[in-house]
């Protein structure tokens, strides 16, 4: 029997929650994330608030956030970021994924990713989501192909966390059918 995870839309009231829960991800896992903890704190929390404001979440820039009860601490997020422009509009990509390793193998991650898959499918015109997973993170990669993420290339060097660089697979899930171009 699955658990049920609480999974919300972070706002303006999460934001000392959220940015204290990124910092520890960014800490625990910097071959994750593109940003570094120390950037992420000379930043500071307010480099969070336009996304946690929520006017942009329905045209698809949102955090989620899951507890594992309704009262209890954030221990999972997840982020959608819809591509600007006229002409990428259809593409989104998910980021900030992390889940506190006490939560782990409590089905939060596989949560998250259902609840934002389902938000992308009730966006107008978001036709695929894209991602990049570290190339050894191999949990999280099999996480996203359980949802039909595919890889569809390599990115070598992608980060590099003090002298060593780390590979980020990019994957890619279509919401709608892939239309070939004739």
């Amino acid at each position: 029997m699955t658990r049920n995870i609480p999974i919300g839309q972070l706002g303006p009231a999460d934001l000392d929650a959220y940015f204290q829960l990124r910092l520890r991800g960014l800490a625990e896992h910097p071959e994750a994330f593109g940003q570094s903890h120390a950037e992420a704190l000379a930043k500071g929390a307010a480099q969070h608030e336009v996304m946690l404001d929520g006017r942009s979440a329905a045209e698809g820039n949102f955090i989620l956030g899951a507890s594992l009860s309704a009262e209890g601490p954030l221990v999972g997020t997840i982020a959608m970021v819809r591509s600007p422009g006229e002409r990428k509009r259809h593409r989104a990509s998910v980021v900030g994924m992390y889940v506190v390793p006490e939560a782990s193998r409590q089905g939060v991650g596989r949560a998250l990713l259902e609840a934002l898959l389902a938000r992308a499918a009730r966006i107008d015109g978001v036709r695929q989501l894209e991602l990049g997973v570290t190339s050894t993170n191999v949990a999280a990669r099999r996480l996203y192909e359980s949802f039909g993420f595919v890889a569809y290339g390599r990115e070598i060097d992608a980060l590099r966390v003090g002298s060593e660089y780390h590979d980020a697979d990019l994957m890619v899930c279509f919401i709608t059918p892939r239309v070939p171009s004739s």
